[in-house]
């Protein structure tokens, strides 16, 4: 995560001028340092996704397996009813 520059007494005093009062503006400020954890980078996204992909490529890997497990079976239950026949 990442953490944006802020001045927060420039904040204060731009939203004093437009007619907010000081304690208005102080817990405003405070908000938004506070709310800066929760950013996310184009780094953060680019590493979830590659995370993601990841998972996706194990996950059909996975599943051609057992695919190809079931399509065995099947042809020896057709060819052992085929002798039987």
């Amino acid at each position: 995560m990442t953490t944006i520059t802020f001045d927060t007494q420039e904040a204060v005093i731009k939203l004093k001028a437009v007619g907010v009062s000081q304690e208005q503006a102080d817990v405003f400020v405070r908000v938004i340092v506070d709310s800066q954890h929760e950013l996310s980078t184009k780094r953060d996204i680019d590493d979830l996704r590659k995370d993601i992909d990841t998972r996706l490529i194990e996950m059909e890997q996975r599943l051609i397996i057992k695919q190809c497990a079931l399509m065995a079976f099947a042809i020896g239950i057709v060819a052992v009813l085929v002798k039987l026949l």
